[in-house]
């Protein structure tokens, strides 16, 4: 059996696992799956803050929508034809003449 050969084969067995230097072996395995974990954790954490900012966005497209609709009732709202409209239903009407000025003299 070649070299090659003999060492994948000791390899797919798991003799690195169990021979005189399978502590240092163990200690680099557990390292290595410490970093894993932690890669994963993180990853996880980003998709949900990812998931999170999506959901604000699309919240924030629906309070704009709802602040641009309101912005144009009130614009209506406020417009001199509309304005007319709800005094002459009160029974109101603009005036024919101009308002006369008062003026106003105190005598000491």
């Amino acid at each position: 059996m070649s070299k090659v050969k003999k060492g994948v084969y000791d390899f797919l067995r798991g003799s690195f696992l169990t021979d005189d230097a399978a502590f240092r072996n163990w200690r680099i395995i557990l390292f290595v799956v410490g970093l894993l974990l932690i890669m994963i954790t993180s990853a996880h954490k980003a998709d949900k803050k990812v998931i999170q900012i999506s959901k604000l966005n699309k919240k924030k497209r629906e309070l704009r929508a709802v602040y641009v609709d309101t912005g144009t009732i009130l614009m209506r709202m406020k417009m001199e034809s509309s304005i007319r409209e709800k005094a002459k239903a009160r029974g109101l009407a603009p005036l024919k003449s101009p308002p006369n000025k008062i003026k106003v003299t105190i005598k000491d």
